[in-house]
């Protein structure tokens, strides 16, 4: 496997185990990859399906989402992906799931919890590839809500990743916010890093059209390199 084939797996991964950071597998409300210390109220849930473009690796995912109990959410994400820069084309097929226990959760004020994250992704391409990459990664999540509506979110994160069995180890961090522009729209920014990797910066929007039912956007920029999100989620 070739450095830049490596380096693809593993950024596949990582949005695949993290957004829970899809264009691996997305968990973070939509459009951002940094996640709310938030979760879905007992008995709710949600179903996500978006469009991603990181470089010239683009292609769909979907994610579900559900409150077994008071203050926790479980997560579960497909995609799948394509790369045609490269000779033979290769595809990407990744799942992912997530669990998120959040203790403390206000409107106004501090939130916090935790979330665990697992991620896998499979490369292949018709000359013979066949290769896998897996993650885990456990974040802390730190939020706080004013009265304006704004959210400020905070993620620390540690997380080790697998590929041909070699391991890494690695510290993740983000911080992001949302900000209410009008009645059922927010703009939001974001920046998301590691302690190997230079971060990266987003900016999108973010519109209710109706109770529960959201269309989001996001363009984001990395070191070397640009990439992008669509989607559509749905709370019930």
């Amino acid at each position: 496997m070739n450095d830049q084939s490596r380096r693809t797996v593993r950024r596949g991964v990582r949005m695949l185990a993290a957004a829970l950071m899809i264009p691996g597998v997305a968990l973070a409300e939509r459009p951002m990859a940094v996640d709310d210390a938030g979760t879905l109220p007992r008995g709710g849930a949600k179903v996500e399906l978006g469009w991603s473009r990181d470089d010239a690796v683009k292609g769909f995912e979907g994610a579900v989402g559900y409150g077994p109990i008071d203050n926790v959410e479980v997560e579960l994400g497909l995609s799948r992906a394509k790369d045609d820069d490269v000779s033979p084309r290769q595809t990407f097929e990744g799942v992912g799931a997530a669990v998120k226990w959040v203790p403390l959760q206000q409107e106004v004020g501090l939130s916090a919890g935790l979330k665990f994250e697992w991620g896998r992704e499979e490369a292949s391409d018709d000359a013979g590839l066949d290769e896998t990459a897996e993650g885990i990664a456990l974040i802390a999540l730190l939020g706080w809500g004013f009265e304006s509506g704004q959210t400020l979110h905070l993620n620390l994160s540690r997380e080790w990743i697998e590929v041909d069995d070699d391991t890494e180890a690695d510290n993740g961090w983000g911080i992001g916010t949302a900000y209410p522009l009008l009645e059922g729209l927010a703009i939001t920014a974001e920046v998301f890093g590691s302690l190997y990797h230079a971060p990266d910066k987003a900016l999108g929007l973010r519109y209710e059209v109706a109770e529960g039912l959201k269309l989001s956007g996001a363009v984001d920029r990395g070191s070397s390199r640009s990439f992008a999100n669509l989607g559509v989620a749905w709370e019930f």
